[in-house]
């Protein structure tokens, strides 16, 4: 209080001191001048509020002021989830005003490497340097994720059934309320999934890139593989981009395991984006004792440009055990030995060889296989242009999904959709 008088004395001073500046002016006629101002002047816009003002984010029932970070839960409405645990929502609210970023993992419960990624990106921001918003979901699929399975209950994917609806399956209702309660707040997403049934990915971001917001958000990763993938009706991506929300796929490593490696190269990739997309500053500006580098030689800086390829799914003719003889992100030649098969009765090897040069970019783990079992995929290196010129080819086939489940929720096999 003692502070808020003495302030008020300093302006009633000031504005008496201003008024004893200008004579009394005696009362006259319609053509009398007005008096003078007495006080202080303040500019026309001193009550007007910043254009970059950063105003509470309304979420989940609560509200994250600026410059903070807040857990929230979610839980799926109409009971759907009240035996198991709330999914966690870690939103960091930036001091500056910015887009909003939404990181999403464990949409399948088994794939764990996307839970590390998002936990350590959401809790590692800081909140009073970020420019914008950061909404990160570690664990969508709760009920998969405690029992260590990609699926629902019901043996539903939920990365078949967004946006969802209020009365269809268990399966649609979760990814509806998920989607309301969380995407409708995002201005960009990012999906992290990794191979299944035993498959392992290079990290690698997948895109429709015959969307321009889509292809736009694709170049902001680093250097990152980027392959072009449609995605199919109920994915997350898919549901997202289509409400105006450019969406991809990142993809790292394997189900069910920790890959020290993938986890800090979706890290790194997606610090990228958010230094790319103005979020944060580059770390890359600054050097010694926190001292800035001159401006103009961080403008020289070239940024890291993405990765674009073609890919295709090399299979297995044979069925036995499947040896690899190559590894995740390794360069092959055409013809050149990728693994082989062995026939446990027969004492028969069978090799598979690459059709064409390339680069790992996933892989089957070694395991039993059947005949027409997808176990190489390979990538070749392209341009961007090209990329989106065969993307929007109708004509063009493109398998990323090496083998669907036989379910009566699964795609149609012959679609050769993603497996995300």
């Amino acid at each position: 209080m003692k502070y808020a008088a003495a302030g008020l004395a300093l302006l009633l001073a000031a504005g008496a001191s201003r008024a004893q500046d200008f004579p009394v002016q005696p009362p006259g006629g319609d053509d009398s001048p007005p008096p003078p101002p007495i006080g202080l002047a303040l500019p026309e816009d001193f009550l007007a509020p910043p254009s970059d003002l950063v105003t509470p984010l309304a979420i989940l029932d609560r509200l994250v002021v600026p410059g903070t970070r807040m857990q929230l839960e979610w839980r799926p409405g109409g009971g759907i989830s009240a035996a198991e645990i709330p999914s966690p929502v870690v939103v960091t609210r930036g001091a500056l005003s910015g887009p909003v970023l939404c990181l999403v993992a464990g949409v399948h419960g088994d794939e764990i490497n996307g839970v590390e990624i998002v936990r350590r990106l959401a809790h590692g921001i800081d909140p009073t340097r970020l420019s914008g918003t950061v909404i990160g979901v570690p664990i969508v699929n709760v009920h998969g994720y405690s029992r260590g399975t990609r699926y629902l209950p019901d043996r539903r994917d939920l990365n078949r059934y967004f946006p969802g609806s209020r009365s269809g399956s268990i399966a649609s209702r979760i990814a509806n309320g998920f989607f309301q309660d969380i995407i409708s707040h995002c201005d960009m997403l990012v999906d992290f999934h990794t191979g299944s049934f035993e498959r392992s990915n290079l990290p690698q971001v997948r895109a429709d890139l015959t969307r321009p917001e889509v292809l736009e958000f694709s170049r902001h990763f680093g250097n990152t593989v980027v392959l072009h993938s449609p995605g199919n009706k109920g994915m997350l991506r898919v549901a997202a981009t289509a409400v105006g929300v450019p969406a991809v796929t990142f993809e790292a490593g394997a189900p069910a395991r920790l890959e020290p490696e993938e986890i800090a190269q979706a890290v790194a990739a997606i610090e990228r984006l958010m230094v790319q997309t103005g979020m944060r500053e580059d770390p890359a500006a600054a050097e010694g004792a926190g001292l800035p580098l001159d401006p103009a030689v961080v403008a020289k800086r070239p940024d890291p440009a993405p990765i674009f390829l073609d890919s295709r799914w090399v299979r297995a003719n044979s069925g036995g055990l499947l040896i690899s003889e190559v590894t995740l992100g390794q360069r092959v030649q055409s013809g050149q030995r990728l693994g082989r098969v062995i026939d446990p009765v027969a004492n028969v090897e069978r090799y598979i060889l690459a059709p064409v040069a390339g680069r790992v970019i996933g892989m089957a783990l070694n395991q039993s296989v059947l005949p027409g079992y997808a176990a190489f995929h390979l990538g070749t290196e392209t341009s961007e242009q090209q990329a989106v010129e065969e993307a929007a080819d109708p004509d063009e086939v493109i398998e990323d999904d090496p083998d669907p489940v036989d379910r009566p929720d699964a795609p149609d096999p012959a679609v050769g959709e993603d497996y995300e």
